[in-house]
């Protein structure tokens, strides 16, 4: 797997959908702890499946229910103004509030989320 480090987290640089359920966010985790022992994760938007942005499916929480019970920090970048939805722009609204999981524009942003959330 294609992965950078930048200031202790992980940027996930392989292309294409990587998380489409629980247990390939479990497995995507996992490799980015174990190769580069970083305790936080840049995702690209690209990477989720497009059924992630959807609540309704469920993705979301079982997917960020895994970084949260591994202490894992995830930042999620990419451009979210196209989702409509009013508790999807909730949700990464109170993400971003919080110290678990953002949602961020670039990856500039995204690392100095983290660097905050980490510290």
């Amino acid at each position: 797997m294609n992965i950078e480090v930048k200031n202790n987290a992980a940027i996930v640089r392989e292309p294409g959908v990587l998380i489409t359920d629980g247990p390939s966010a479990m497995e995507l985790l996992a490799t980015a702890r174990y190769e580069t022992g970083c305790a936080a994760i840049v995702l690209f938007k690209e990477q989720l499946d497009e059924s992630f942005f959807r609540l309704s499916t469920g993705l979301a929480g079982e997917v960020l229910q895994k970084f949260v019970n591994y202490q894992m920090k995830l930042a999620i970048v990419g451009g979210f103004d196209r989702y409509t939805s009013k508790p999807l722009q909730d949700f990464i609204r109170e993400s971003n509030e919080g110290r678990q999981i953002c949602f961020q524009p670039d990856e500039a942003s995204a690392l100095s989320w983290l660097e905050r959330a980490l510290s």
